[in-house]
Order: structure tokens, then sequence, then C-alpha cells
């Protein structure tokens, strides 16, 4: 079965202006995230990628340009499933309003049982990522081999939720998993079980560098929607 790249967005203006964007049109790329879009191809140098599929939304839009400029007659395809979460009430507004939210806790804590006000509930996200992925894999197998390997540019919380598809987990546990803006997580699925071969690698530790404020009790917390990455 084949190998897929999931290339998570770069960073937006949502999330430097810390909103949780969801289904917000006109939501870009911001100068970092076009930056961390452009230096994609030379990442992947040398990876096959047999087809492209992404989300329908701006910025992810923007995240595969350069890299199917650098190689054209890349098949790509748009896929409504991999769209972000529909974060119905919640889109646009502030994260740091949204964690007074009541809901909040449960999105952290309980996200299986976690439906947003006007939009769709994490479930049902989860559920539509992993069928799609499943019907692509399928597809990518047909046309272009069992070995082939193929690129999806989605969103934070459905990579996670591939994620913890992929390993086994029940989704209250993929608030565990962190993927950066423009980084790569690569499944390799065979017909037994899937492999997780890289998880959120963006070649950058700034991250990992001490915070400015150790105290810093959100740092166990999942950023909805993924967060804007190492500053």
């Amino acid at each position: 079965m084949p190998t897929l790249i999931l290339v998570r967005h770069g960073r937006s203006t949502a999330n430097t202006a810390g909103l949780l964007a969801g289904w917000t049109p006109g939501v870009a790329l911001d100068e970092r995230g076009a930056a961390q879009a452009a230096a994609l191809p030379a990442r992947l140098d040398g990876v096959p990628v047999a087809q492209v599929v992404t989300s329908p939304l701006q910025r992810c839009q923007e995240t595969v340009a350069p890299l199917l400029a650098a190689r054209p007659g890349t098949p790509v395809h748009t896929e409504d499933r991999i769209g972000e979460c529909d974060y119905g009430d919640w889109s646009g507004r502030k994260l740091a309003e949204l964690n007074d939210e009541p809901l909040m806790q449960v999105v952290q804590q309980h996200p299986s049982a976690a439906a947003f006000p006007g939009g769709e509930s994490m479930r049902a996200m989860a559920t539509r990522a992993a069928e799609a992925v499943r019907e692509w894999n399928a597809r990518v197998a047909d046309e272009n081999g069992a070995d082939a390997t193929y690129l999806m540019c989605s969103h934070g919380d459905i990579i996670k939720a591939l994620v913890a598809d992929a390993l086994g987990l029940h989704l209250d546990q993929f608030q565990r998993v962190s993927v950066e803006p423009c980084s790569v997580t690569v499944i390799h699925y065979t017909r037994l079980r899937p492999f997780l071969v890289r998880l959120g690698d963006t070649g950058d530790f700034a991250s990992l560098m001490p915070r400015e404020n150790p105290q810093d009790t959100s740092a166990g917390e999942g950023t909805v929607g993924g967060g804007a990455g190492a500053p």
C-alpha cells in the first residue's frame, strides 16, 4: 500500500493573530509561512511524489504551490474531507478568549465528545479524514502502484487525528500529538497495519529552546487548530 506524506500548511495570518481560523475564507500564509512553503521542494528533493492532494483552503493551496511549480505535471487534487475542522461559532475567534469556554476543557480532555456549536464534532472530523485517506490509498495504489508515495496538505487537527488513527489510539489521545506549521509527517500503510515513519518533522529545533516563561501552564495543552509553531 502507498506511503502518505502529510504536510501541515505553512504559518498563516490567523496563526500569528492567535485566531482559530477553521473554514474562515481569506486566511493566507504570512511571510514566514510563505518562506516555509518555498523551502518545501528542497526538503522533499529526491522523494518521489506520485500525486498531491490538498485541502481546499487557501493556506494549503498556497503551501503546495512551490512544490507543484518545482514538479510540473504532478497531478493535483482538492479534497474537502481533509479540510480543517468546522469550528462553527468558534471560527475566527481569539484562542485566548476560547480558553475560557467550558467546551475547551472537553476539547482538551475528551475530544471524542466535543462538538462545536454551529459546526461539527471532532469525532466526525476524524472519521471523514480517515475515510478520505483510505480511499486515496486505494486510488493511488491503483493508478501509481502499491509502493507509490503521495502527499496531502492539510491542517493541524486533521493530521493529529490521522496520526492517532495510524497508531491505533483513541481520539481522546490525539491532543498528545504536535505538528507545527509546514511540518512533514509520514505514514506507510500496509495490508495489516500502518507505520508512523516521521512525525512533525520541520528540521528546526527552535521549539526545544528554553521557554521565556517556564511557568506557562498552557504548555500542557493542545492548541486547537495546531498553533503557530516555534517563534
